[in-house]
């Protein structure tokens, strides 16, 4: 089975390897990394790491087969059919979010780690 998921993963934590090594479990994971520019789109400011390192950390983890840049929400379902995708994980706050393409593929979310976020991170970061 091939699964795909997406996101910024910046300031690489424990709470994105349990998401990817959980989804690992279901099949072969392709992510759809967010690029920079999307990144700030969609959460007004820019990554911590930019995407070629993020990119370079993803691809280390042993169940991460592919990583692509992913440029817009829109193109989810192109991305999907490109990547001949059985099943889109997200993670559980996404929740209902992508039901739509529940046509083309198996959709999935999976529970978030409790406590612990790259904007919790950045938060504790500068108020030290």
């Amino acid at each position: 089975m091939k699964v795909i998921t997406f996101g910024t993963f910046d300031l690489y934590h424990l709470g994105h390897v349990n998401l990817l090594k959980r989804a690992s479990l279901y099949g072969d994971i392709t992510v759809g990394l967010s690029s920079d520019e999307f990144n700030f789109e969609k959460k007004g400011r820019n990554p911590i790491y930019d995407y070629e390192m993020r990119k370079t950390i993803l691809e280390s983890n042993k169940h991460v087969v592919e990583v692509f840049k992913e440029e817009s929400m829109e193109k989810k379902r192109e991305y999907i059919l490109k990547y001949k995708a059985d099943i889109l994980i997200m993670g559980h706050d996404w929740e209902g979010r992508f039901d739509h393409f529940s046509d083309i593929c198996k959709v999935i979310y999976l529970t978030r780690t409790d406590n612990i976020s790259t904007t919790d991170i950045i938060k504790k970061i500068l108020n030290t």
